[in-house]
Order: structure tokens, then sequence, then C-alpha cells
């Protein structure tokens, strides 16, 4: 439950942290922290309006995608303390409970019948599924380290005592950082703030959306920003008593947000045919982590 809790309190001021980075960082006051909030609850406060082309798929798409995100933080740990949602094998569940809202939201784009939404759908589509060997090598490489199979079982079992175990950390650090980039469709994949429908992908998926489904596909990337935050936190938790994993995880939530809005204020956007090749990179890095892991037990020969 605190996990929840904790991921639920980072995600209402996460995008803010970011928005208030990329203003400094560009000599810019910019808005206040709550700001990413206050539109967000605005548009759930206004009416929805659905095109006469789509069916009752792209009415539901929105929730099950927010509740999707939902189901896949329930298995989340929080240092010592397990997710609500708790077994073994449960990084598979979270992959695909996640895949599941994905799912929802590239068909109810393809629903509305515009090109430019299943041009879209067609990116976010290919980028998801090229990334997702990256987490899964990741995860079944600490699995192996630790002997469990669970998220909480896994967090609680690792340590690092040697320079490699501490390279591993930095390098899992990195994964899922780029990970969390890419199933945002943020820099260095897609621009958020980009008008121009040739080389939109998340953008450009949602702009049938409006009022409370778009109030809810934003407030979700929110929630998925915080989330893999929360698992980054995981990894540098350790066993500590619970006031100081608060204090750990405020920490790397902060500087994650800090992170990403650097990202997005230092680096150009990649060109649309580079894209999947520097996401299919990702899975040689957790490759790497897999080495390392080898190395670690001994088996590398």
């Amino acid at each position: 439950m605190i996990s929840l809790a904790m991921i639920l309190f980072a995600s209402l001021i996460f995008t803010g942290v970011v928005v208030r980075t990329k203003s400094l960082a560009s000599g810019r006051k910019g808005p206040g922290i709550l700001q990413p909030l206050k539109d967000v609850l605005r548009l759930l406060r206004k009416g929805t309006v659905f095109s006469e082309t789509t069916s009752f798929i792209f009415q539901i798409a929105s929730s099950i995608y927010f509740v999707s995100v939902l189901m896949a933080i329930l298995v989340v740990p929080f240092g010592q303390s397990k997710g609500l949602i708790s077994f073994d094998g449960d990084f598979v569940f979270f992959a695909y409970v996640l895949a599941l809202g994905k799912f929802f939201s590239i068909i109810s784009a393809m629903d509305t019948g515009s090109s430019f939404e299943g041009m879209g759908a067609s990116r976010e589509a290919l980028y998801s599924m090229l990334a997702e060997p990256a987490f899964f090598v990741l995860m079944g490489s600490f699995a192996m380290l630790t002997g469990h199979t669970s998220f909480h079982g896994i967090f609680t079992a690792l340590h690092f005592s040697s320079h490699v175990s501490y390279a591993l950390g930095v390098l899992a650090t990195f994964v899922l950082i780029m990970v969390a980039m890419i199933e945002n469709s943020r820099m260095p994949i897609d621009d958020p703030k980009t008008h121009l429908e040739l080389t939109m992908i998340h953008e450009v998926m949602i702009l049938d959306n409006s009022g409370f489904g778009l109030g809810l596909f934003t407030y979700a990337v929110n929630l998925k920003f915080a989330m893999y935050g929360a698992i980054i936190a995981n990894f540098f938790i350790g066993d500590v008593p619970w006031y100081y994993a608060v204090l750990v995880f405020t920490a790397v939530q902060v500087l994650f947000a800090v992170i990403v809005g650097l990202l997005e204020s230092f680096t150009a956007r990649f060109r649309m045919a580079h894209n999947a090749t520097f996401i299919f990179t990702l899975t040689s890095a957790s490759l790497l982590i897999f080495f390392g892991v080898l190395l670690l037990m001994g088996k590398f020969i």
C-alpha cells in the first residue's frame, strides 16, 4: 500500500519538476510545479466528444489504458514492503498488463479512421516491441543473480558490493530511464511539443481524444514516469528503515525528473529512421548486464 501511495504522490509533481527544469535550462521562469496537475484536473472536469466514425472501443480505451497503468503499479514494491500484488514472475505480469493498455490505445487510434493516427499507432507498436526485450533481459538477469522471480524478492536480495555490481546498477538505471522515455514517447524518440503529424507518435494517437478521456491519457503518462522512478529507486533502497527509504525514493524521483528535463532540453530528437536502431541497442546494454551477472556468479567462461 505504501508503494501505491508514494507513486501516486510522486506522479502529482513529476511532470511539474520536468517542466520547471526545462524552463530553468532555457533561462525562463516557466509555470509552477503544480501547473501540469491543474491542466489534468481541468481536462477531467470537461465533457468528452466522440467522432461518429468511432466505436465503443474508442470510448473505453482511455479508461483501460489508465487502469492498466494502475494495475502495473500495484506490483511495484517499496523497499522491504511488497506491492499490493506480489507473486513469482510478477515482472512478466507488469510488462504485459502495460502492453494490454498500449494495445487498446493503439486500436483506439486506428478506430478513428485517421491515416495520421494509424501511422502513429504503427510507430508506437514497433517501438514498444523493440523495447520489450531490453526490459526482460534486464529483469531476467537480476532474477538469475538473486534466485527470485518477483520484484520484491529481486530487490530485497539485491546488494551492491563490488565495482562490477555498481556498474550493473548504473547500467540498469540507464536502461530503465530510456525505456521510460520510449514508453512515454519522449525525447530523443519523440517530442511531445511537436505539432507536425508526420513525425508525431503518441501525440498524434490521441488527437481525437478530448475532455475526460484526454485527461486520463495525460495523467497516465505522469503515473508511468513515477512508476519507473519507483523501480529505479528500489535498486538503491536496500534493507533500510522506512523513513530512510522514503528519503531515497523522493531523491530518486526528483533526480529522475530533473534528468528527464535536462534530456529534453539538451538533446535533439533522432531522425525517425534512427529510432528503431537506438531502441534496439538498449537490448545490447541489457545483455552487458546479463554478462556482468554471469561474471558475479563465476559462470562467465
